[in-house]
């Protein structure tokens, strides 16, 4: 790190003075004796700040010092936090940190290992200045929801962090995720009605017309007994199924690469650019990085701005009968007049956002669900004989569709308690993102401890950090990290977990947009696949067994593991937050 100083600039060099020297005598006759004229030196103006700056620099480099002492040691003495270094703050620590487990892991499983190590504090502090703001770490679901709520001073939550701004590009200016203010609450506003629970019911028939490709390739890689990247059949599905809801448009994203939208295969470029091994940040300092994020930016956003114009043009011109499109672009151009070049971007930007934030969000969700299962008998057991009296004994994926395209077939959604048992504790243990939020210097903000004691937020970025919150003893018991889907059910569950304590879409008001469509479709794909397929997971996390070949069950009911499995960073600096 190159360290920070301090640039002196002087005006050029005056031109050279000349000094003439005049010497008369007289015949006056001295006393005593005769002194010669003296020749006396005179400073130029040059020499004299030279030697001011020279004075002056012991004083700049105590006051300097007394600034880095302050900002280092006692700005925030308050907080939690390790011991900090008056030149580093807490930097060599969270290297050193990181640097005892595997590399690969996501920060969260970092920020655990500094909470034990600080004896497991409700809220701590990482100074990692100059790099990042300095971060509030927050671990309890208590200071979390005094950071997301509604308050007097912040009616829309505290203001979102610019760390998501490395995203421009993905995401577009005007996303949903980093807009502030009345700009959030027009574009919320707007686009609520597309994501209501009870339209997202009308759009079943979508979802499961998107399903069957899915399915068909779980049942070649069946056939045949081969290998196959859960991650990649399950990110194609679901980047379809938000393409059909959000856009009524068929993106081909489970076809041949060859055969996909040219809108998939810009997106997955441009996704790409950001999956380096080096932070978003350090990337978008370089030209080259940003320049093919620029280029492929502009040619996504001519497609979607297109897509929109036909989709606008097709709405006006529809008749009062015609059936109209119910995908939520449509239920957003409702109402609008004019489709300027301000909404135009507005709407482009939320539809980038939308696959974004919601693809990755579910297919997340599906790859720990089908882990999790696939090495919890009990789990698995339990959750088969719902799907067998809800939806009948035919297993495949075609009978369970058949049953949820019935006029009551959002009603059989509603009967899935141990299913969305099974997604709510997937989404505890293995939450896919967090939030993070930035209050100005000068708010005067607090946040109070339980303990009573306050702590001002004012510069600090504060990171819900959901797995920790998620995994808080205090709230999960013994069983915080383990896979425990019966926690939720019955009365019992919902009186000892405060809804706090569960935030995988964040709290407030500005709670994922997408949250609905995300169990939505969870609950179809795990009722269509969990009765049919067998997953057994090769690799890091495979099932251990004993000398006869059958798997180790442990004390906690699942199968004992050789090597654990763990989420890992996107490259983006110090985690990455997905909320609205």
């Amino acid at each position: 790190m190159k360290p920070h100083g301090c640039i002196l600039q002087t005006a050029k060099d005056d031109p050279p003075h000349e000094y003439a020297y005049a010497t008369t005598f007289s015949d006056v006759q001295l006393p005593f004796c005769h002194y010669p004229p003296q020749d006396t030196w005179i400073p130029s103006a040059d020499m004299l700040l030279i030697l001011s700056v020279l004075a002056a620099l012991p004083l700049v480099a105590f006051w300097l010092l007394n600034k880095l002492d302050y900002y280092r040691t006692k700005q925030f003495a308050a907080w939690p936090q390790p011991k900090p270094s008056r030149v580093w703050g807490h930097m060599k620590d969270l290297n050193a940190f990181i640097s005892r487990g595997e590399p690969n892991r996501h920060i969260d499983h970092v920020f655990a290992e500094i909470k034990a190590h600080l004896g497991n504090p409700p809220v701590y502090l990482l100074d990692v200045r100059p790099i990042q703001h300095p971060m509030g770490i927050v671990c309890s679901h208590e200071i979390a929801e005094q950071v997301a709520r509604s308050s007097k001073q912040f009616p829309y939550g505290m203001p979102k962090t610019p760390t998501l701004q490395a995203y421009k590009y993905l995401m577009g200016p005007h996303s949903i995720l980093t807009s502030e203010g009345d700009e959030w609450k027009s574009l919320r506003k707007r686009f609520n009605p597309g994501f209501a629970p009870q339209h997202l019911l009308t759009l079943l028939p979508c979802i499961l017309d998107k399903t069957v490709p899915f399915f068909e390739t779980l049942e070649r890689y069946a056939q045949s007994g081969g290998d196959f990247s859960l991650a990649e059949t399950c990110t194609n599905l679901t980047f379809d199924i938000i393409g059909a809801v959000t856009m009524d448009e068929d993106l081909g994203a489970q076809l041949p690469l060859d055969k996909q939208s040219e809108m998939v295969r810009l997106y997955h470029e441009l996704a790409a650019s950001y999956h380096r091994k080096s932070s978003v940040r350090a990337s978008g300092l370089n030209p080259l990085v940003v320049w093919h994020q620029y280029t492929l930016a502009r040619r996504l956003n001519a497609i979607i701005k297109n897509h929109i114009k036909r989709k606008f043009e097709k709405l006006k011109a529809a008749s009062i009968n015609e059936k109209k499109s119910r995908s939520v672009l449509a239920l957003s151009l409702q109402g609008i007049e004019h489709l300027d070049a301000h909404v135009l971007d507005q709407t482009c930007d939320q539809l980038k956002t939308f696959l974004f934030a919601g693809h990755d969000t579910t297919s997340i969700l599906l790859q720990w669900a089908f882990y999790e299962l696939s090495r919890t008998p009990r789990v698995l057991e339990s959750i088969r004989r719902e799907l067998d009296d809800v939806f009948g004994s035919d297993p495949s994926p075609a009978a369970v569709r058949d049953k949820l395209l019935a006029p009551d077939g959002g009603e059989l959604l509603t009967k899935l308690q141990y299913t969305s048992a099974v997604i709510k504790e997937t989404l505890r243990v293995y939450p896919s993102s967090g939030t993070g939020r930035l209050v100005p210097q000068g708010s005067d903000a607090y946040i109070q401890l339980p303990d009573g004691r306050s702590l001002c937020i004012d510069g600090v970025l504060m990171y819900n950090c959901e797995t920790l919150i998620h995994r808080d003893e205090a709230v999960y018991g013994e069983s915080k990290d383990d896979f425990v889907p019966e926690r939720w059910l019955g009365d019992a569950g919902a009186d000892r977990i405060p809804s706090s304590a569960w935030r995988p879409f964040e709290r407030g008001p500005r709670s994922c947009i997408g949250q609905g469509l995300a169990t939505i479709e969870a609950q179809v794909i795990l009722a269509c696949a969990v009765r049919r397929y067998e997953f057994v997971k090769i690799g890091l996390g495979e099932v251990a067994t004993d000398s006869a070949g059958e798997p180790i069950l442990n004390p906690q009911g699942q199968y004992e593991v050789k090597s654990k499995l763990f989420n890992v960073s996107m490259p983006v600096l110090l985690g990455t937050f997905q909320q609205d």
